[in-house]
């Protein structure tokens, strides 16, 4: 039989985060939802393309978090882009604050997904990455690509 606590299901994930930022450090958080929302997120409706985390009054907030109405849930539905609140323990939300004001870093979401049955969000402290790394990126993406190419069809 196995574990329900232990189970992961990916909803989302923001591939543009790490093509425009260097992840230093993730975290593990909570999102505060409606129930409808969450029918909705078991659907995989989410998109986190434009998102980012903001901190207000010593709270982490997620803005523009797009989460699409449930389509049962008439008048119980939400806004999609409204802020949702993160639910991270306060030595975790000090370390992101300080992080953003004293190095000129961001925090960005990460990834969605379902861990058990409840939904948690990774968010990490993202520096921004200049053209030139967004380039040796790709190529070395492209070598890499191009070696397990060859690796396959044997002409190594």
């Amino acid at each position: 039989m196995e574990d329900k606590k232990n189970t992961f299901r990916l909803i989302s994930q923001n591939k543009k985060a790490q093509f425009d930022y260097f992840l230093l450090e993730t975290f593990q958080a909570g999102i505060e939802l409606c129930g409808t929302e969450v029918k909705s997120l078991r659907q995989g409706k989410c998109n986190l393309k434009d998102s980012y985390v903001k901190f207000i009054k010593g709270e982490a907030f997620i803005f523009n978090m797009h989460v699409s109405p449930y389509e049962q849930g008439n008048i119980f539905n939400k806004d999609p882009l409204r802020n949702r609140r993160l639910l991270l323990h306060k030595y975790e939300i000090g370390k992101l604050i300080g992080a953003v004001t004293r190095d000129g870093m961001t925090v960005v979401p990460v990834k969605v997904y379902f861990s058990g049955s409840k939904v948690k969000i990774d968010v990490a402290i993202a520096k921004g990455k200049k053209q030139y790394d967004k380039r040796d990126a790709m190529a070395k993406k492209t070598q890499q690509r191009e070696a397990e190419r060859e690796f396959r069809s044997g002409r190594f």
